[in-house]
């Protein structure tokens, strides 16, 4: 989903698996579509692909086309690859099936469709006020658009904490193992220790992000995690047994709250069970958030950052 954006801002959003491209990058898979359709991609063997071998095809093909693609992140979809590429700045997912004879721009898990249909821009509802506003961000862990709304969304919940509810909703990973974890531990965290959240947040982002996001290891993830944990003190042992017994149940019930919301692009902020568009900052957070109080407690004078965090990395 390519969410709407302030008139001086000029990102793309990534999103979860089915997201649309825009502008010159339809024109392009659309015409790898229609090649690949009459036989191009034609693959002989019956044992099917790696997904090493999935990415190098697609890749091959398109500069045979003249198009310049890069594979970000492959992930086994069950009897296809979906893999999350750049083509001409523009991100997004394509699938290619495991004979390696077809690949498709987008699809949708007919089991799982949201019961509100995701559109490109969300239509903006009014929020409901309430006595304590419910604040949630649904971000991938290392979605670098996600990223720059995690800072400043924590930043908020450290301020208005004790009058709203706040979560951080890890609802997918199209990265690979390495976000898989840290969506786990994001999401233990936040369920056993919610006070020192905010901190492990903020600093994910400062600390873990810059070298792991490179890196794209579990190992680097779980180092880097483990050292911000024992730097904000927070039990290590007990998230990763977390981890080990509870994350997957975490993470899937995410999910199925982004699915029930309509929810597709990452980062999103949802107040109230409505999804809200706001500048990814501090300060427009704030005023989103305190805008849904049925009577706006004093902190919401306080004024905070209005600058938007840029973008490092890739997906």
């Amino acid at each position: 989903m390519v969410k709407k954006k302030e008139a001086s801002e000029k990102v793309s959003e990534e999103s979860k698996v089915g997201e649309s491209f825009s502008g010159s990058y339809w024109m392009i898979a659309t015409v790898l579509l229609a090649i690949l359709l009459i036989g191009v991609l034609v693959y002989n063997s019956t044992k099917g692909i790696s997904a090493v071998e999935a990415e190098k095809k697609i890749v091959d093909f398109g500069t045979s086309q003249g198009v310049t693609l890069e594979v970000l992140g492959t992930k086994d979809v069950g009897s296809m690859y979906a893999l999350n590429v750049s083509i001409s700045g523009q991100q997004g997912t394509l699938y290619i099936s495991k004979d390696g004879k077809y690949f498709i721009t987008s699809a949708i898990e007919l089991d799982t469709v949201p019961d509100t249909p995701a559109t490109d821009t969300p239509t903006q509802t009014t929020v409901t006020k309430s006595d304590k506003p419910i604040s949630e961000l649904f971000v991938w862990s290392y979605c670098p658009y996600g990223v720059t709304a995690q800072k400043p969304f924590s930043e908020v919940a450290k301020l208005l904490g004790n009058s709203a509810d706040f979560k951080v909703v890890l609802y997918y990973d199209g990265h690979g193992a390495y976000e898989t974890q840290q969506n786990k531990i994001q999401a233990c965290i936040q369920k056993y220790d919610k006070a020192k959240y905010w901190d492990y947040s903020i600093q994910f982002v400062d600390k873990v992000y810059p070298k792991c996001s490179s890196a794209r290891t579990e190992v680097c993830d779980k180092t880097e995690s483990t050292a911000v944990m024992k730097s904000l003190g927070i039990d290590s042992t007990k998230i990763f047994s977390c981890v080990a017994s509870e994350g997957a149940a975490l993470i899937a019930a995410d999910a199925q709250r982004a699915q029930s919301l309509g929810v597709t692009g990452s980062p999103s902020l949802v107040v109230n069970g409505v999804i809200v568009n706001a500048a990814r900052t501090a300060d427009a957070y704030k005023t989103a958030i305190c805008d849904a109080f049925n009577s706006v407690p004093a902190s919401c004078d306080t004024a905070l950052s209005t600058t938007a965090g840029s973008t490092t990395g890739n997906c």
